[in-house]
């Protein structure tokens, strides 16, 4: 029984249910409060330096703040993510998905303090369960524009190119909460994904070995070398006499001087 496992038993009843549906809620209520007010913003936002302070709920309202001031775009926005969070809570049961966002939350909490008077963003806890969701469904297809079909798994690929370039050239808090986030996807997944590229690798490495072996010509005369590769019509034999047998095309199959034998 895993680790996981275990914990699930001891803990498992303390699982939120529908905890996407929970968050899509309030970051949807949060976005007409801060239409209406966008002031508002500052006390939800996680900075850590309030939070000493006494402003203990920024620990937790900052989870419902909306990822844009757009409708349009916190629309999808909301609507992927409880797609995504609704998929992987049923895949991995309730307990489960409370952990990987969990482990997000308290990651994103605990570099946030590194740089305590710098605001921390919740867009990359979403981006992590983005990640989870298209590693594990990589052929799902999202219609851009309504129109054109992009496969989940390339749009994925770009957002880690993003995050391997925020972690290179970002600020030291964008770095921090790039690698905050990802911590729990490497947590889940990292075995899974380091086992891929080992038997991967290694399935390359046989896969161009047999194109090498494939490339070879079976015969080849020992004279001209000419070979079944080079001339597939030609007619190849092996002369006995010679040692050990050797390979000749049927030009020079009479009249070669025997190796290791006494002449013809």
């Amino acid at each position: 029984m895993s680790f996981l496992e275990r914990l699930e038993r001891k803990l498992g009843r303390f699982a939120i249910p529908n905890i996407t549906v929970l968050l899509v809620a309030g970051q949807g209520l949060f976005f007409v409060l801060l239409l209406s007010n966008p002031a508002r913003v500052i006390n939800m936002a996680l900075i850590p330096e309030r939070v000493l302070a006494g402003e203990w709920w920024r620990l937790f309202t900052f989870l419902f703040m909306p990822p844009s001031k757009s409708l349009v775009f916190i629309f999808f926005a909301l609507y992927l993510f409880f797609l995504m969070g609704t998929a992987l809570e049923n895949r991995w049961g309730t307990f489960r998905y409370n952990i990987y966002l969990l482990v997000a939350w308290l990651a994103t909490v605990a570099v946030s303090f590194l740089t305590p008077s710098l605001p921390s963003s919740n867009v990359f806890i979403g981006g992590s369960v983005f990640l989870a969701f298209a590693y594990l469904y990589p052929e799902f297809e999202l219609y851009i524009f309504f129109i054109l079909p992009v496969k989940i798994k390339w749009l994925a690929l770009i957002t880690w190119i993003v995050y391997v370039y925020e972690i290179v050239f970002g600020g030291w808090s964008a770095r921090l909460l790039v690698l905050a986030s990802i911590s729990n996807f490497l947590l889940f997944f990292g075995k899974d994904v380091w086992l891929r590229l080992k038997y991967g690798r290694r399935r390359m490495v046989v896969q161009a070995e047999r194109l090498v072996d494939e490339a070879k010509p079976f015969h080849k005369c020992a004279v001209c070398g000419r070979t079944d590769k080079s001339d597939p019509g030609l007619e190849f034999r092996y002369c006995t006499q010679c040692t050990p047998a050797t390979c000749y095309c049927g030009e020079h199959i009479k009249s070669h001087e025997h190796v290791g034998g006494d002449e013809s």
